[in-house]
């Protein structure tokens, strides 16, 4: 391997690096380097010194990464690169396009996974702006999905001017507001593209704006399981605009709250009524009705005596929220409230006698020396407690009667 000629620029010496380096050694200390002596990272006043570096570090691994240039690079120095050499760069190297040759996107270091350059070529358009939506869905469209149709309204790019929004072979003039810029994004007169049509150049279908509304019926399908929160992108169909990528419509899913059940993650719960009977006795009956219309049939037989007691739980195994792209679904909580009879349901003294028999017996009653007799409010209210007066306000009675209060004797 040839030496670089004198008094060139030594690009090993740039990375660090020695002259036989792989190709993971040179990208491991572009990376470094690159981190070293990012402009961002120091003071405005090394900020200079700081850009010179980092052109250097972008230049040598452009160079020294690609084997045909490396190659070059060893056989003549960089005389090989001067402008209008085969594989020249350009000496005024812009920062920004420099950061997207070495993270994969423009101005930011995030992209440090992605490795070296970019592919030379056309740069990619920009990409126009998102629209996001919030989307009520329920929790039964959410148990079994839904695709739904809607009509949408949206900016295209005209189709008689192909977005140039002056006539064929017609020519605009320069903007005068932004001085054929077109940096001055929302300008009536040019609109950000630097060029204005005279009224009779401009194009009949669109006006002069590029762009026409268009109605389009867009589709949108909820996988089931889908969950609060998930979005739903239909790609490229947002507003169109000349020379960008068009953005996305983005749907955010939002549940609407359900009558009966609760969902936590892939698991629904839900309270059943059962009756006394049941409670103690047992039952075989349908409890519930699930999202999709099927009742839920349970058969809980009396077992041992053990009645269910409200706030008790049956658990239902895979009858939860089904699992995106699967066939598994999570658990079905049932709580338990057991409903008591309605007021003189049991009025025969012979009926009471022999449920007394059946039910298990009172506990022994409390002992205390002294018991009195009270009267009670059969049905009465807990919004009634501590509502009462105190009750430690205290009067003298011989203010009842005009007098003085009486001091104590010493």
């Amino acid at each position: 391997m040839m030496e670089a000629p004198p008094n060139d620029i030594d690009l090993y010496g740039v990375l660090g690096i020695s002259r036989n380096a792989s190709k993971a050694e040179v990208k491991k200390a572009y990376h470094k380097a690159a981190l070293s002596s990012h402009p961002d990272k120091v003071g405005e006043s090394e900020r200079a010194d700081a850009e010179i570096k980092f052109k250097s570090v972008s230049k040598a691994y452009e160079i020294l990464s690609d084997d045909d240039k490396r190659e070059l690079y060893d056989a003549q120095g960089m005389s090989a690169f001067e402008a209008g050499n085969r594989g020249g760069m350009d000496a005024d190297v812009d920062l920004e396009d420099l950061l997207a040759q070495m993270f994969g996107m423009g101005g930011g270091m995030g992209g440090m996974n992605g490795g070296g350059p970019r592919p030379s070529g056309p740069r990619k358009p920009r990409r126009g702006e998102d629209e996001e939506h919030p989307y009520n869905v329920t929790l039964e469209e959410l148990y079994r999905g839904k695709t739904t149709k809607f009509a949408s309204k949206k900016n295209v790019i005209c189709s008689l001017c192909k977005g140039r929004g002056g006539k064929e072979k017609s020519k605009p003039k320069e903007c005068v507001a932004c001085h054929g810029r077109g940096v001055q994004q929302g300008l009536k007169s040019c609109k950000g593209t630097g060029n204005i049509y005279r009224d009779k150049d401009r194009c009949k279908k669109c006006k002069g704006e590029r762009v026409v509304e268009e109605k389009k019926v867009l589709e949108i399908y909820i996988p089931r399981g889908s969950k609060e929160g998930d979005k739903i992108v239909l790609e490229g169909e947002a507003d169109q605009l000349p020379d960008q990528e068009p953005g996305s419509i983005i749907f955010s899913l939002v549940e609407t709250e359900h009558g009966t059940f609760r969902r936590a993650g892939p698991d629904l719960s839900a309270e059943v009524q059962i009756s006394l009977s049941e409670a103690l006795c047992g039952f075989s009956r349908s409890l519930i009705k699930h999202l999709d219309g099927r009742g839920i049939h349970v058969k809980h037989p009396q077992s041992d005596g053990e009645p269910l007691r409200s706030k008790s739980v049956i658990k239902v195994p895979g009858e939860g929220m089904p699992y995106k792209k699967s066939e598994l679904r999570g658990d079905l909580y049932l709580i338990i409230n057991v409903e008591f009879p309605d007021a003189y349901w049991l009025k025969q003294d012979r009926h009471i006698q022999k449920l007394q028999e059946l039910l298990p017996k009172p506990a022994d009653p409390i002992q205390a020396d002294t018991v009195d007799d009270v009267d009670y409010v059969k049905i009465a209210s807990i919004d009634g407690f501590g509502a009462g007066n105190e009750g430690d306000q205290w009067e003298d009675e011989d203010e009842d009667d005009g007098g003085q209060p009486q001091c104590a004797q010493q």
